[in-house]
């Protein structure tokens, strides 16, 4: 199992169409975990202009995803996820 991470902000609606789609994998055997940049302040340091920011990690290893289209589907971004974790784990 995947374990996503994605850093966000309240009032980001990239973050949250993001997320909605994110969220929609779940099911597919990935976990979704958000950040809100603005509870932390090293992550408001870190990311705060460029949220949505997304972490996946694979067996201990935390990988960069690169950013998404906003237009890519729920699918295509399963697809692109589940390539990266397959990548990391052989």
């Amino acid at each position: 199992m995947a374990h996503l991470i994605l850093y966000s902000k309240p009032g980001c609606h990239l973050c949250e169409g993001l997320q909605e789609k994110l969220e929609s994998l779940t099911a597919q055997g990935f976990t979704l975990e958000v950040r809100d940049i603005t509870q932390q302040p090293e992550w408001q340091q870190a990311y705060e202009y460029d949220v949505p920011v997304l972490y996946l990690v694979v067996e201990g290893q935390t990988l960069g995803v690169p950013r998404f289209s906003p237009r890519l589907s729920a699918a295509e971004i399963e697809r692109r996820l589940q390539r990266l974790a397959l990548e990391r784990s052989h």
